[in-house]
């Protein structure tokens, strides 16, 4: 409420001071909403449950046995999807609202377990053999299931993050530096081949207007992994690095193309930042390999080049929000 604009229509005579008095009561009195902290609080708590399940198996495993805690983690996966499938709202095509606060965060403590469980039976039992595969696999679908039959985001985030790994691929930030071997060729064919699918998902969602919601997660796992995948494909690949470059900067064009469409500066950015990186690897290959002081041309030139893409994105910022 802008206070400064009643108050305006108080000295044009628009408003009496009786109802000035009112709006500024109504405006001094107004209810702060803890929404945000309160959801953000419940999240935290139900990751530092997990968290702590985890530190207190691993010290008391010795004391507690293997049964015991398979069997407590199963019955409190049970019971988390027991209490979502009581007070579930009936399934929808369409986005649906959650039937209470702790909904949601049952939801996500029941599946967190049920991957748990997964992970536990294979590393201690080896359920599945060496079929490894089937260790992510069933987490996969059962997170994907579960995401769709009670509209959960965050699940669904878990259920893509499964099939990346199922793929052969960490998504997690650290992870996809530190441990995947994107010297691998066929890594990178999986990561292009995943990135383009998961878009393809959200385009998919949104045409058969089926969880229409959905397409954003969709599309920003699959942005990511595409363009990781076709950056480390011009890093490896020496002779066809000409050929990556290309397939990032359409895979550019077309997120450029659908974020003005859709007024997401998000994606501007990422388009702009992605393809910034991949043209700088092509000059780097091309150009500042050929010159004597390449090193002092390198400078300048990221110099230049990165003042120049923050003065873009400030204006294309200002065209996205006048459109």
């Amino acid at each position: 409420m802008n206070i400064d604009t009643f108050s305006k229509l108080q000295k044009e005579g628009l408003i009496s001071d009786e109802e000035m008095q009112r709006v500024t009561h109504a405006e001094n009195n107004r209810l702060f909403s803890l929404h945000w902290e309160i959801k953000s609080a419940l999240y935290l708590g139900v990751l530092l449950l997990s968290g702590g399940l985890g530190i207190l198996v691993y010290k008391n495993i010795d004391t507690i046995g293997h049964q015991v805690i398979l069997l407590f983690i199963a019955l409190l996966c049970i019971g988390c999807y027991a209490y979502c499938f009581r007070h579930r709202a009936p399934f929808s095509r369409e986005k649906t609202e959650s039937p209470n606060a702790f909904y949601d965060y049952a939801l996500l403590l029941g599946s967190l377990t049920f991957v748990t469980f997964i992970g536990y039976l294979q590393f201690q039992y080896t359920v599945f053999g060496t079929a490894y595969g089937l260790a992510t696999f069933i987490p996969m679908v059962a997170l994907f299931a579960t995401a769709y039959y009670f509209d959960h985001l965050g699940i669904l985030s878990m259920a893509v993050t499964n099939l990346a790994a199922w793929a052969g691929i960490a998504i997690t930030p650290f992870q996809i530096l530190s441990q995947n071997d994107f010297g691998n060729e066929n890594l990178i064919y999986i990561g292009v081949a995943l990135g383009i699918g998961l878009v393809a998902l959200a385009e998919l969602s949104e045409k058969r207007n089926f969880k229409k919601h959905f397409a954003f997660t969709y599309r920003n796992f699959g942005v990511h992994i595409f363009f990781i995948a076709t950056i480390a494909a011009m890093c490896i690949f020496e002779k066809w690095f000409g050929l990556w470059f290309l397939l990032l900067a359409a895979g550019a064009y077309l997120t450029w193309h659908r974020a003005f469409r859709d007024h997401s500066f998000y994606f501007v950015l990422l388009a702009v930042l992605y393809g910034y990186v991949g043209l700088s690897i092509l000059l780097g290959r091309t150009v500042f390999n050929h010159l004597a002081d390449d090193i002092y041309s390198g400078f300048l030139y990221m110099i230049f080049s990165t003042v120049g893409v923050i003065m873009f994105l400030i204006k294309l910022n200002k065209k996205i929000k006048q459109q």
